[in-house]
């Protein structure tokens, strides 16, 4: 069993989830920024060849175990858009000199107006979050384990909540009754495709990563 786990994601979030996640089998996770390893390419059509090769750049910059999440929203009648280009979805052209956090807010919103629009008088609103978790023991793994968390909802016709971030405030949850972005971040914790994917990873770790 690993002891040491490079996330390939700056993502401080992410980072803290895992380390929740793993804290049952004793294995430390550490961010690929603190070792100076620059983001990898994602140059490709699906979350499972993107989070492959983040996995494996963080595993072959850092000669240890790695894991890598790719994630997005797929719209069914969109085939799937927008998909891995979730969270550049819209041309965004910011004004100069504005901090990291008022770009994604910019951004956020011009990808749901993107959204609206591409579903302009469309009756077919199903659309799932999506979640695919990577881990490798090495660079060259010929076994990665893989881990797959779909979280179904429905596309609204208008923003509602002020939760969550990215697409949330679109996103329905008919069994819960509320969008994405009106629910409570332990609950929505519990419940997101990343959760779904993360716990599948967790029993993968401890059956196939045995000492």
């Amino acid at each position: 069993m690993a002891t040491h786990l490079i996330l390939a994601s700056n993502n401080r979030a992410k980072l803290a989830e895992l380390e929740r996640l793993l804290a049952p089998l004793g294995i430390a996770v550490q961010s690929q920024a603190e070792l100076g390893i620059a983001e990898a390419d994602e140059p490709h059509a699906s979350f499972l060849e993107n989070a492959l090769a983040k996995a494996r750049h963080a595993a072959a910059a850092s000669g240890l175990p790695a894991i890598a999440d790719d994630s997005g929203l797929c719209v069914a009648v969109l085939g799937g858009a927008p998909g891995v280009g979730s969270a550049h979805y819209a041309a965004l052209e910011a004004p100069a000199g504005v901090d990291r956090e008022t770009r994604r807010a910019l951004q956020d919103a011009a990808n749901n107006r993107r959204l609206l629009e591409a579903l302009r008088g469309t009756r077919d609103r199903r659309a799932s979050f999506v979640s695919t978790l990577v881990a490798l023991r090495h660079a060259g793994d010929p076994e990665p384990l893989v881990a797959v968390g779909r979280w179904p909802g429905e596309i609204l016709d208008a923003p509602r909540g002020a939760g969550g971030f990215g697409y949330d405030p679109l996103v329905w949850i008919a069994a819960l009754g509320r969008s994405v972005a009106e629910l409570g971040a332990a609950q929505k914790n519990a419940l997101s495709h990343r959760a779904l994917a993360a716990r599948d990873m967790l029993a993968l770790m401890r059956e196939h990563w045995r000492p």
